[in-house]
């Protein structure tokens, strides 16, 4: 898989306060300047040890200043600047309320207010899209995998909508659940850091079918 900066072609379409963090365990994000250089066939490595922030309802942090690239070829292995967008989790958010009969992500998730505006105010600058392009804000660790709205966990995933991690998802939310009492929080942690690190080989190294 290759790093790439996304080049913005005219005509392309493509599709996503009171909190409080702890566990903070990632360190500063190193800027990566543009290179014409062959990029590294593999993405850097990322700290599975997830930033922790508790955040419903709200956008938290910020991308100001920073410098990201997409990574992958296509749709189908798109994926976010780890050094920008490492993952990011609500630890109160665990594999019990996920799978609860009747829980849904509504309340958790943020208002198209802050999302519109952290999208193309903050993620679009730092990766480096055009405000005309379209694309989804995607939550690197989803909302139905325990993800929060942090910074760290948002960015501008080019592709069609639904796009393909939207599937990886959520077939990961269900084998999470499916493991009931006893085995679905430990499946929940896998599959968090499994998807913070690489979302489209997830499903291989958990061995979801």
């Amino acid at each position: 898989m290759k790093k790439i900066v996304l080049v913005v072609l005219a005509g392309l379409m493509v599709g996503c306060s009171g909190s409080t963090t702890t566990n903070r365990t990632v360190t500063p994000p190193t800027i990566v300047a543009p290179s014409t250089t062959e990029p590294a066939s593999t993405p850097p490595p990322i700290d599975h040890v997830l930033n922790e922030t508790h955040d419903p309802g709200h956008v938290t942090g910020s991308l100001t200043g920073l410098e990201c690239h997409i990574l992958g070829h296509d749709p189908s292995t798109w994926m976010p600047d780890p050094s920008c967008t490492p993952g990011s989790i609500d630890p109160s958010i665990d594999a019990a309320v996920l799978c609860a009969p009747g829980y849904t992500t509504r309340s958790y998730r943020a208002p198209p207010s802050e999302t519109t505006k952290f999208k193309y105010e903050q993620a679009y600058p730092a990766y480096g899209i055009d405000k005309s392009i379209k694309s989804e804000l995607d939550h690197l660790v989803s909302l139905e995998l325990g993800g929060s709205n942090s910074a760290l966990n948002l960015w501008p995933e080019p592709g069609p909508l639904p796009n393909p991690k939207d599937a990886v998802e959520n077939k990961l939310h269900k084998w999470v659940c499916d493991g009931g009492p006893g085995v679905a929080q430990g499946r929940l942690e896998a599959a968090q850091k499994a998807v913070a690190n690489d979302w489209t080989t997830a499903e291989q190294v958990l061995g979801v079918s």
